[in-house]
């Protein structure tokens, strides 16, 4: 199984310019992906910079014949009612919607998006996040992807929103070793069994070696712990940076690894591949190459 993760910034790249399209051909062009995990992308916010188009997340289904597409929105709002020229690319969209993308070629089955917590921190602007959880047929037996984008100014916020995506890790546990049965065939009250092994991957926000970082990796109780994909690959080396490698604009006080993904433990033996490419400027963050046996 090919996975690219990806903070595309809705197709912004490097210097301004924003090309959904010439984003996802230079994903192509890195790998031949059967999941690709987007983080920051949009629908209705044409006000952003670079005006994107209108809903992007049709824009990923058009372009990927094959693949299914998912969505998981954090930030969902009215649309913009002030009539200025960079509001009116936003005018007739019912709302402006902000989140992640998972597109997959691979038989899905289960698919949930939960809301990330958001306490209030006065002090920091931010936004409600989301996880987007995708079970998947992989060619090795179901799997479940998650992708994700962590609050950027509060470190209070990122630590609640990792515990929280360690505390689905031990739901889906919990589910895998405990599975309710199906009340019927036609209904939604499905078979509640959730394959433990998972990838969590996206834009932490979280700087490698942080206080997230590492709680992300602590043991967990009754299911294997979080690995970081890239380390265990490349033990003893420090990661590349995966932000502000080109733009110095966003990034001035100089270049992040804050991009991770992260598997359990159980899949350390099925790692064959976890690279950052360090040449793209298609965005201003880094995408992440993974490749499971």
């Amino acid at each position: 199984m090919r996975l690219i993760s990806w903070n595309v910034q809705w197709g912004r790249n490097a210097v301004g310019e924003v090309d959904l399209a010439r984003t996802l051909a230079q994903a192509r062009r890195l790998l031949d992906f059967d999941v690709l995990c987007l983080q920051e992308v949009t629908r209705g916010f044409g006000a952003l910079p670079g005006h994107p188009g209108g809903d992007q997340f049709a824009e990923l289904a058009a372009a990927l014949p094959g693949f299914s597409v998912f969505e998981a929105i954090g930030a969902d709002l009215p649309p913009l009612t002030t009539a200025t020229p960079a509001a009116s690319a936003t005018q007739g969209a019912s709302r402006r919607q902000f989140g992640n993308a998972l597109a997959t070629r691979l038989p899905v089955e289960r698919v949930t998006r939960h809301a990330l917590p958001w306490p209030a921190d006065p002090a920091a602007p931010s936004m409600q996040r989301a996880v987007l959880e995708v079970v998947l047929q992989a060619p090795d037996g179901p799997l479940r992807v998650l992708v994700t984008h962590l609050e950027f100014y509060s470190l209070n916020q990122r630590l609640a929103q990792v515990d929280a995506l360690r505390g689905l890790q031990l739901e889906a546990a919990g589910h895998a070793a405990h599975p309710a049965k199906a009340e019927n065939a036609a209904g939604p009250f499905v078979d509640t069994s959730r394959p433990v092994s998972a990838v969590v991957c996206g834009d932490f926000n979280s700087a490698f070696e942080s206080d997230a970082y590492r709680r992300m990796l602590a043991p967990l109780p009754d299911s294997p712990a979080f690995i970081d994909a890239w380390t265990a690959l490349h033990p003893g080396e420090t990661p590349p940076p995966t932000a502000g490698v080109y733009d110095k604009v966003q990034w001035s006080s100089g270049p992040l690894t804050c991009d991770f993904i992260f598997v359990t433990e159980d899949l350390r033996g099925r790692l064959r591949r976890c690279e950052i490419d360090g040449v793209t400027q298609a965005s201003d963050h880094q995408p992440i190459l993974l490749e499971l046996d």
